[in-house]
């Protein structure tokens, strides 16, 4: 059984910490079984301040000691100092080797640790400056949803926390399990921009029961067809003008991005998941050639297809 233990400090933010809980408490396996333990945790059992309520911890600080992951959820006062005893059980773990991230402005508890320097981080868009003038030697970069370190991750705010619960639920079971916990938690497994230790991502998709949501659909079962704008346009009943104009209203992003971005998706599995050739693969999710496949694989996901196969077939952290 994974352990994962959510450190609940004084002030902590709500969603932070509810996050985490909802989409590793919906993980489910081929058997049905949870691989996940959840435990909140806080200095000292007893009641926290969480914005406009309370709560009750059942766990102190010595469920870190078994932990396996450790969530950082955010706190609304950046300001205020870190316990020096949260401090050694946070070092203790990482030496051990558990696997440590934050959620939003949790990036500010796991700096003070110190076991962020040297390395490169983000949070929430907002307070990047203050982590950044507060710890230079850590290189915070807020232009990206998460970046994943290997033994340490740090997201940025809000709906970003999902994203990197669902990428650690990745490195962990792979894409199926995934994906249905996604689906389970009502949200899509990545956002344009793909699945890779650094994303970007410029806006969130088309939300659930907007008018492009039947269209994104049909793209993601025709992602492996030569499409055209015109085709698609014709698809969705409309003018090429008026389809490109709804869809960057409604995803941020053009027909033809947002098909690429499908096509990766694919792969990504198929990599995690078969032993099919580059190339084969390329061909299988709708590219027309293995050298266009690989640039726009890297271009979305930040590496190459073999070593994104190397990493997520082997459960090795991906580097670049």
């Amino acid at each position: 059984m994974h352990i994962v233990a959510v450190l609940a400090l004084e002030g902590v933010v709500p969603f932070d910490l509810a996050a985490p809980l909802e989409v590793f408490g919906r993980v489910r396996l081929e058997d049905g079984s949870n691989p996940y333990e959840m435990r909140v945790c806080s200095p000292g059992t007893g009641r926290i301040n969480a914005g406009p309520f309370a709560i009750e911890t059942s766990w102190g600080l010595d469920a870190l000691e078994s932990a396996d992951t450790i969530i950082l959820p955010g706190c609304a006062d950046v300001a205020a100092p870190i316990d020096k005893e949260v401090i050694r059980s946070l070092r203790a773990a990482a030496a051990r080797g558990a696997r440590i991230a934050s959620v939003c402005s949790g990036a500010f508890i796991l700096a003070a640790t110190g076991l962020l320097d040297g390395m490169r981080a983000t949070t929430h868009w907002i307070a990047a400056d203050l982590l950044a003038s507060r710890h230079p030697e850590i290189e915070v970069d807020p232009g990206v949803l998460y970046i994943d370190n290997g033994q340490l991750a740090t997201s940025a705010g809000a709906a970003a926390g999902l994203d990197l619960c669902l990428h650690l639920i990745r490195r962990d079971h792979g894409s199926a399990v995934a994906a249905t916990a996604a689906k389970l938690s009502v949200m899509p497994l990545e956002r344009e921009g793909g699945q890779a230790q650094f994303i970007v991502h410029e806006r969130p998709p088309a939300p659930r029961g907007s008018t492009m949501e039947p269209l994104l659909r049909w793209l993601e079962e025709s992602a492996a067809a030569e499409l055209t704008t015109g085709q698609i346009a014709a698809h969705a009943g409309m003018s090429m003008r008026t389809l490109n104009r709804r869809f960057r209203e409604q995803t941020g992003t053009t027909p033809l991005r947002w098909l690429h971005g499908a096509r990766v998706r694919r792969a990504q599995y198929l990599l995690e998941t078969t032993g099919d050739t580059v190339d084969r693969i390329a061909d299988q999710v709708g590219f027309g050639s293995p050298t266009a496949f690989r640039d726009r694989f890297k271009r979305i996901v930040g590496i190459s297809p073999q070593a994104y196969r190397h990493a997520f077939r082997s459960g090795e952290p991906v580097g670049r």
